[in-house]
């Protein structure tokens, strides 16, 4: 009998502050067998290395925000092994997040779809398939660190919506256990200013609220919940995900 393989397929969840992606992980990770969830957050530098901004700690700028060989260096572990290191903690469980369920009927035929098909690669294939779901607001801003990832995916929302949310947010634990607050003017003052600088080669004429996509992230699926044509649920942006993934893993059937 054939030795089982290991394969891990990192599936990138990216996009701003507030857009949804650790709540899209979460589902995707009650749908998908074999799943992890890895949270770029947990990457940031000692606070005391951040630099400082307009008089505020800068926690978003793209080129300082993430420890982006620690990440990278944390991926291909989870790559080559299967797993989470034994070490690694996270702190996103102390962060509050918006409770956004999806439809009991869609995730259950979702997780059988994908649970029939792992099955089936494992026993044609004799592979063992691991998602790991990677989520963050700074995912394709570092190269090495994108092309480790085989999927990728990318939340736009509108501006406005993203600083209500943002707003809203009374406190966030930051990497080393800390709570912080925004200050008033934090949003305009460093957040919206970095996701811009962070994102505007992805989208053609630097325009991230409404351009098109550039070739600068190969393969980048572009999702938007609050496009003025037709507005996504986040059950509708979960079965948006999975139908590529579900293509993902087919193709891997057809090329093995």
């Amino acid at each position: 009998m054939a030795e089982i393989q290991t394969k891990v397929i990192l599936v990138g969840l990216g996009g701003a502050t507030c857009s949804g992606k650790t709540t899209l992980a979460k589902h995707l990770k009650n749908i998908l067998p074999n799943s992890v969830i890895v949270h770029q957050d947990d990457f940031a530098p000692p606070e005391e290395l951040l630099p400082i901004k307009h008089g505020y700690q800068d926690w978003d700028a793209p080129d300082c925000a993430i420890d982006y060989p620690r990440l990278s260096k944390f991926l291909k572990h989870v790559k080559d092994t299967g797993c989470i290191p034994d070490d690694h903690r996270s702190h996103d469980h102390l962060n509050k997040h918006t409770d956004l369920p999806i439809e009991a009927e869609c995730q259950r035929r979702l997780a059988e779809n994908f649970r029939v098909i792992q099955d089936q690669v494992k026993e044609s294939d004799h592979i063992n398939i691991v998602w790991g779901l990677v989520d963050g607001f700074l995912l394709y801003w570092n190269q090495e660190v994108t092309e480790q990832l085989d999927m990728r995916f990318l939340l736009r929302l509108p501006l406005k919506t993203l600083e209500g949310r943002r707003r809203a947010r009374q406190v966030y634990i930051t990497a080393k256990g800390d709570a912080w607050v925004d200050p008033p003017d934090y949003w305009e003052t460093i957040v919206l200013p970095a996701y811009l600088d962070a994102h505007r080669e992805i989208f053609e004429g630097g325009d991230v609220e409404n351009g098109g996509l550039t070739n600068k992230v190969e393969g980048l699926v572009l999702i938007e919940p609050e496009k003025e044509d037709k507005e996504m649920s986040m059950t509708d942006i979960v079965e948006r995900c999975c139908q590529e993934l579900y293509q993902l893993v087919k193709a891997e059937q057809v090329g093995s």
